[in-house]
């Protein structure tokens, strides 16, 4: 099992998971994090942290998409390891639906 951050982190981008994060499994694309699969222990600290609710474990139904884009984006984007600031209008797309189209595939910031 492993934890994946799904559609609601989309244009939001909280990195209030990030901090609490004991291996450093994040990475940050321009609108929207990943956990890698690949270094996440499973250990569900992050799950609450998110104040979007964005952050799944894998064995919920219907997550294999989510595992896939959090698996893509997490050999190819900068990690993260520190909360920065969320982006200007989160409140504004927190809870929006049908967000996938907004993912951006450029890297975020890095550290």
């Amino acid at each position: 099992m492993t934890y994946v951050v799904t559609e609601n982190c989309i244009k939001c981008k909280f990195t209030d998971c990030v901090e609490v994060c004991p291996v450093d499994c994040f990475y940050e694309g321009e609108n929207f994090l990943v956990i890698n699969p690949d270094e996440c222990i499973d250990c569900g600290v992050c799950e609450p942290e998110c104040p979007a609710d964005a952050i799944r474990p894998d064995t919920e139904p219907d997550l294999e998409k989510w595992l896939e884009i959090n698996a893509k984006f997490g050999e190819i984007w900068p990690n993260i390891t520190m909360k920065k600031e969320q982006m200007g209008d989160a409140e504004d797309w927190d809870g929006k639906t049908s967000k996938l189209q907004y993912l951006s595939e450029e890297p975020g910031e890095g550290d």
